[in-house]
């Protein structure tokens, strides 16, 4: 498999990849001092934007519209107030074209252009960025102020705002970060950062390692296909896991190619003691090892895309009163697009996330305990049993892969996680 193949069989993978030299190109301008605080924004709005075109065409005008209708609403709207109107909009305007894409598919039955792929994935991306600025403005961790200025100061305000909306090292992925951390990084720690070549060339090659495990799953998937007349059970539980592993490799593969960019343009690096390794993990979605090592379905959500997750909490679980958990996945069906899949992948985490509490409560060993190490295992392994049911439904996204649950029987694993907790409830009340 050639390099030029495998980046143009991964169109996300091989724009980001295209982007690392202007990422460079800004850390150098920017470090030998060649770009005052105002170009720099420049740099990465402009970039962003010329990305946004070369990869999404005629789609781009779906970003470009989305940042003039929030810059108008940051502008006109009482801080108060600026949040809902920014969630509301921005929602409506991405669920449109996600219900969009959904006619296409599956009503008129055409093709879906990766462009528009792009595009809205991108968009969800916005709203992630838009929603973390609203909120900021709303809880007064931002402040804002344009009546008093002339049009010429109002825009070197909304310069920055713009940047950090359309930067080109996130236009495409993450990490998300707030708006008052971009400032920072833009300001301040470009100067102090150590050069970023090396842990770039690092997670590059973590990038290709990650990549080739996942070209031998798909490999030996395809010459080794589960036919449930003549395998056995365990044997498609094992099949659909490695299924599901692949899917999983392909994020982090994403998240790391996402980091690596913001670490070429100098962003990401944390100043650790004299002596200590430079730390380049301040923008970072999640790390492979870490993740995958969850005993539990709590710490894996936690783990899983870990700057979303920590912007959903802050958008939904925080401000539900009643049922957040719940409350916090059924938006991210929405946020993702309402598929079939999406709905039962989502409502199945957030049901054995909820499970996850009681079941541990009431099993978990004592730290001291000889079995404790034992009962690790076999929470590892039934975590990742049942995230392999989530990851299955949720990329499938149609019946097909609701389908292939219910013959390969992995999907009892969920579904004893959430009948447990009720017998364990029982077998309680009679003692």
């Amino acid at each position: 498999m050639g390099l030029m193949s495998w980046l143009w069989e991964h169109q996300f993978l091989m724009h980001q990849c295209f982007s690392l030299p202007f990422a460079f190109l800004f850390y150098f301008l920017a470090k030998r001092g060649y770009l005052s605080l105002t170009y720099r924004y420049l740099f990465v709005s402009v970039g962003g934007c010329v990305l946004a075109v070369i990869t999404m065409g005629i789609y781009s005008s779906l970003l470009f519209t989305s940042t003039f209708v929030f810059i108008l609403l940051v502008c006109s709207v009482d801080p108060s107030c600026v949040h809902t109107w920014v969630f509301g909009i921005q929602m409506l305007w991405q669920t449109f074209w996600h219900l969009l894409i959904q006619y296409r598919e599956y009503y008129l039955q055409e093709p879906v252009s990766i462009r528009l792929f792009l595009a809205v994935s991108s968009l969800m991306l916005l709203t992630q960025r838009m929603t973390s600025v609203s909120m900021d403005l709303q809880e007064k961790r931002v402040l804002l102020t344009f009546k008093a200025w002339s049009i010429r100061k109002a825009c070197v305000m909304l310069l920055p705002l713009i940047g950090y909306i359309l930067n080109f090292t996130t236009m495409l992925g993450g990490p998300l970060c707030s708006y008052s951390q971009f400032l920072s990084l833009m300001a301040g720690s470009l100067n102090p950062s150590p050069n970023p070549l090396g842990v770039v060339f690092l997670k590059l090659m973590q990038v290709l390692l990650l990549e080739w495990v996942r070209y031998c799953l798909v490999y030996f998937l395809k010459h080794n296909t589960y036919d449930p007349s003549n395998s056995i059970n365990l044997y498609g539980v094992l099949w659909v896991w490695g299924l599901a592993a692949v899917m999983r490799i392909q994020y982090y593969s994403h998240w790391r190619i996402s980091e690596s960019l913001n670490n070429a343009a100098g962003f990401g690096y944390w100043d650790n003691a004299p002596g200590d390794s430079p730390d380049w993990s301040r923008l970072s979605d999640g790390d492979f090892w870490t993740t995958e090592a969850s005993s539990r379905m709590s710490e894996f959500a936690r783990r899983w895309n870990a700057t979303t997750a920590l912007w959903l909490r802050r958008l939904v679980y925080i401000r539900c009163k009643r049922f957040p958990l719940f409350m916090t996945f059924s938006f991210s069906v929405l946020w993702h697009g309402c598929h079939l899949g999406h709905f039962v992948g989502f409502l199945t985490w957030a049901a054995t996330v909820k499970a996850d509490y009681h079941i541990h409560r009431h099993l978990c060993p004592k730290p001291s305990s000889t079995w404790r190490k034992i009962y690790t295992c076999l929470s590892w392994i039934n975590t990742q049993m049942i995230i392999a049911c989530i990851v299955i439904a949720v990329e499938l996204r149609n019946k097909s892969g609701l389908r292939l649950l219910s013959i390969t029987y992995i999907g009892l694993f969920p579904l004893f996680n959430i009948i447990l907790p009720f017998i364990l409830l029982k077998l309680n009340t009679v003692e």
